[in-house]
């Protein structure tokens, strides 16, 4: 069975748990509480075929966006198959944030654009999401390769 570790990051208040919660059917998240380092989510997928047979296992690695996380990166990055860079396109620094998170956990481990998808996550009222993708391609990170997914939590 294939297995596939793939990293949830991004700045504070992004929405990762929220999308990680989602993708694993994890229960809702009625207040924000900050992840505090790395919450790591696994749950299998039977429809995803390869060469080493039928199924996966993922691990999703719901990182904490503060700054003081930063010395853990190097550890939670080993062995990463993707790179999923979460932000909040209504929020101006994210959109700063964005070229550091691409150069340090797709850039520098060597990565390929195809292994990194951007999410701009809005939560509810925040705003439309007119604008969102060409905020991105402002960015200087914005590559044909790189899927730009512009999604609404419900909570």
């Amino acid at each position: 069975m294939l297995k596939a570790k793939i990293l949830f990051v991004g700045p504070c208040e992004s929405g990762k748990t929220v999308l990680a919660n989602f993708l694993t059917e994890s229960s809702d998240i009625t207040e924000y509480n900050p992840t505090q380092g790395v919450r790591i989510l696994e749950f299998e997928n039977p429809n995803v075929a390869s060469n080493k047979g039928t199924g996966c296992e993922f691990e999703l690695w719901d990182c904490g966006g503060d700054a003081k996380f930063e010395s853990c990166w190097p550890a939670l990055m080993k062995d990463a198959h993707g790179v999923v860079i979460v932000f909040n396109a209504d929020i101006p620094s994210h959109l700063k944030e964005i070229e550091m998170w691409y150069s340090c956990f797709v850039q520098q481990q060597f990565l390929q654009d195809s292994q990194c998808l951007l999410i701009a996550h809005h939560k509810p009222g925040s705003g439309g999401d007119a604008g969102s993708l060409s905020l991105c391609k402002e960015t200087g990170i914005w590559s044909t390769h790189i899927l730009l997914c512009v999604c609404e939590s419900t909570s």
